[in-house]
């Protein structure tokens, strides 16, 4: 859309007309993203090209945007003198919790908004992992409870604790339906906010922390029984237990599920690591993982059991699949976790390539070997894809994604492996076959330590 504002306005009178159809001009984007890797990515616009827009453009347009997506440095112009009557929904991309709190409380236009108009708020804030929670992000937090009369949707991504989610749900916001939410790290509370308050409003609620935490059933088990209305749950969490077994589709229900009776959809990924000290618990296995989710409010689950003959620890992964895939269902997925007991097969990823065409993160969980690896792989592409997690997968998918007559990955970035996997499909670093692949890369994670060979750098320039 900056693009097309850019381009083609101030042309001919015809040009702007069509620009300037009220039909298309609902929803606008002045952010830019740029990315080094996928963890480190920018929102930014070109100068000259916001000059114009702010110029010659937003005083056309204003009074008919429903939908407004504005990054920390073009927040100040495009929310400074301008208001705009029928805007219900604002994203704030790339902020800074100081920068964010100071808009908020300077801001008059956009205060202004968040009190009598904002029903969709969208934050992601842009600042360092494993930073603790400050003074500044628990104002910011108290300012927009006070403000946000209206709000009916918020999603916070990038909130630092377990604490934080709980401020935005202690019952201030009277009128949220939907909340998404991503923890980065879900720890030890403060023990002064509520956690058994009924949500009864709460329709919709989105649950993702990437780091493994211990307080599953201390913390996130009832926060959720709180949610006694909600129709829709969608759980990403990696978990870590001690002496107790894996979660499975009874728990679930027992523990959250039943106190749920209005839902009618559950999207989930849980990756449960157990670490045994005590001989006498008996494992479930894959079958009972499988079998423990027969009820109907699950649907089509995937499952996989891991052990670890050299220590004790054990892994479980379950996550909820579409029943089949269809091109056109899910054109907007973005993100994609895979998780089977059985290898998947070379078709399959034809399936995938074709059924998720916007994907941008893939994450394959399967150490077995690919059935049939012998028959002629035709060529599939992932044209968006970013992130490649195969940390958890065998060799031979490896092999499947990074040989360059395999598969064409023309935006990827960033990927996790392990070292022995990629070693032996690059033939240790020299080979021809991944060569172009692994040259575009600007980040691999390696979860191991190991000594680099002279030919590492030379194979991934960019790193």
């Amino acid at each position: 859309m900056v693009d097309v504002l850019y381009s083609f306005v101030d042309i001919n009178q015809r040009f702007d007309q069509l620009v300037f159809d009220p039909f298309y001009i609902r929803n606008l984007n002045m952010t830019f993203m740029t990315m080094k890797s996928f963890y480190d990515r920018m929102y930014s616009i070109n100068n000259h090209v916001f000059d114009k827009i702010c110029k010659n453009v937003l005083p056309k347009i204003y009074h008919q945007i429903n939908e407004l997506i504005v990054e920390q440095n073009s927040m100040e112009r495009v929310l400074h003198n301008i208001n705009y009557p029928q805007l219900y929904s604002l994203t704030l991309l790339g902020f800074s919790e100081n920068v964010l709190f100071n808009h908020l409380t300077s801001n008059k236009i956009l205060r202004q908004l968040l009190i009598e108009q904002i029903a969709h708020l969208k934050v992601d804030i842009n600042d360092e992992p494993g930073e603790p929670s400050s003074e500044t992000l628990a104002m910011m937090f108290a300012l927009i409870l006070s403000l946000c009369k209206q709000l009916i949707k918020l999603n916070f991504l990038n909130v630092k604790s377990f604490d934080d989610c709980l401020y935005l749900l202690d019952g201030r916001l009277n009128c949220l339906s939907k909340l998404i939410i991503g923890i980065k790290i879900i720890a030890d509370t403060s023990g002064t906010i509520d956690n058994t308050k009924k949500l009864p409003k709460l329709k919709h609620f989105s649950l993702m922390s990437y780091r493994h935490t211990l307080l599953y059933d201390s913390l996130i088990v009832p926060l959720l029984r709180r949610m006694v209305n909600l129709e829709n749950l969608i759980l990403y969490l990696s978990i870590i237990r001690n002496n107790k077994n894996y979660i499975d589709g009874n728990e679930l229900y027992n523990d959250i599920l039943i106190y749920m009776p209005q839902l009618n959809k559950f999207t989930f990924n849980i990756r449960t690591n157990v670490d045994k000290k005590n001989d006498g618990i008996v494992f479930s296995s894959n079958e009972d993982i499988q079998h423990s989710f027969r009820r109907k409010e699950y649907g089509l689950v995937g499952s996989y059991v891991e052990t670890f003959t050299t220590s004790v620890e054990y892994k479980c992964y379950s996550n909820s699949m579409p029943y089949h895939f269809k091109s056109g269902m899910f054109d907007n997925v973005q993100s994609l976790i895979m998780t089977d007991i059985y290898p998947f097969e070379n078709n399959f990823f034809d399936v995938i390539s074709q059924s998720f065409p916007l994907l941008k993160e893939l994450y394959i969980f399967n150490e077995k070997p690919q059935k049939n690896k012998q028959q002629s792989m035709t060529l599939i592409a992932f044209s968006h894809l970013i992130d490649l997690d195969l940390s958890s997968a065998h060799a031979d998918y490896a092999e499947r994604f990074l040989v360059d007559k395999h598969c064409y990955l023309p935006c990827l970035l960033n990927i996790n492996i392990r070292y022995e996997p990629l070693a032996l499909v690059t033939n240790n670093f020299t080979g021809d076959a991944t060569r172009l692949t692994c040259s575009k890369l600007t980040s691999v994670c390696l979860e191991e330590p190991f000594v680099s060979p002279e030919t590492f750098s030379k194979y991934f320039p960019l790193l």
